[in-house]
């Protein structure tokens, strides 16, 4: 039989190939540069192919050692799912949770999340990582997260995903607008209107391109944020529109009456608040039921949205 690595060392090596350098690669696994760079040479000696090419300056990867780096972190995702299968025959909803969320997501539906988990699940660790979706998307692929929370549509690939409801996207604009005393905001009129949006990367920038049915560039926006908040305070200042998912709206708005909110219509503009997993994860049964829990929190959140003081009613025509 051959020798086979260890998974420590191809631990080592998804390190290297990540970090492209030793110090922090070895950090990152929790042990000394020397343990790590042992372990590398162990496996090329292994293998008995080069993987990784060392100098002073740098460290690259061999093409070699990129291709058996994406194998290897296939090979660590499968031996996590391998020990969820035993852990979680053991006890379910025990132990860590490790979920992704987008920065339009989190700041709103976390909190609420974290604060009924001890008495949801008492026994479950969760840990949070905020990032934009394409790089949640990515580590949830290598195995460095378990679930991801996220907006739809979104090519998820082969991504098993679980919807927990709808968050609808609506015009945010000054309480003394032309526009303000309207029940719904036009396509055409919106598209007249300088509009401030969040910046590219962000999955609402394209949810609320949809909403105003604009594709390719916008000819009206006058501003790219990185945040909602900034958008939100950029047009109570009278700067311009922006558009804002209703969960967004007991945190971000303003408590002076300065905004109000209107839907765009004709129709309805919402995007779909989903879970997402590996097909081949063994906690599905578990992401399920905590996805249940989520959508709860989301149902109870939207609800306190829509009981929001806003001046003129305006959540209320809104919905």
């Amino acid at each position: 039989m051959r020798p086979l690595p260890s998974l420590q060392q191809m631990r080592f090596l998804c390190a290297v190939a990540e970090y492209r350098h030793f110090g922090r690669a070895a950090e990152a696994c929790g042990v000394t540069q020397s343990t790590l760079s042992a372990g590398i040479q162990e496996l090329e000696e292994r293998l008995g192919v080069i993987l990784v090419e060392r100098d002073r300056r740098r460290v690259m990867m061999t093409p070699l050692g990129e291709e058996i780096a994406v194998r290897a972190r296939r090979l660590l995702s499968d031996a996590e799912d391998l020990v969820d299968v035993a852990h979680g025959g053991r006890e379910p909803f025990s132990g860590s949770l490790r979920l992704g969320l987008i920065p339009t997501i989190g700041p709103y539906l976390a909190p609420p999340v974290m604060r009924g988990l001890a008495k949801a699940f008492p026994k479950l660790k969760l840990y949070l990582r905020e990032e934009q979706t394409a790089s949640l998307l990515e580590k949830l692929a290598l195995g460095q997260l378990d679930l991801v929370l996220l907006a739809l549509p979104y090519d998820v690939g082969d991504l098993e995903t679980m919807t927990l409801g709808e968050d609808a996207i609506l015009v945010a604009l000054p309480v003394g607008h032309r526009l303000a005393r309207a029940k719904r905001i036009d396509h055409d009129d919106l598209a007249a209107e300088p509009l401030l949006l969040l910046e590219d990367g962000h999955c609402l920038r394209s949810h609320s391109l949809q909403a105003c049915r604009i594709a390719g560039s916008v000819a009206n926006e006058i501003f790219q944020g990185t945040s909602l908040r900034t958008l939100v305070q950029m047009a109570a200042s009278g700067l311009g529109v922006t558009l804002v998912p209703e969960m967004a709206l007991p945190a971000e708005f303003p408590a002076d009456g300065s905004l109000v909110v209107r839907p765009v219509g004709p129709g309805t503009s919402s995007r779909t608040i989903a879970l997402a997993w590996r097909r081949s994860s063994a906690r599905k049964s578990e992401f399920r039921v905590f996805g249940g829990y989520v959508g709860d929190v989301l149902s109870e959140l939207r609800q306190t949205a829509g009981s929001a003081r806003q001046p003129s009613g305006a959540l209320q025509e809104a919905r």
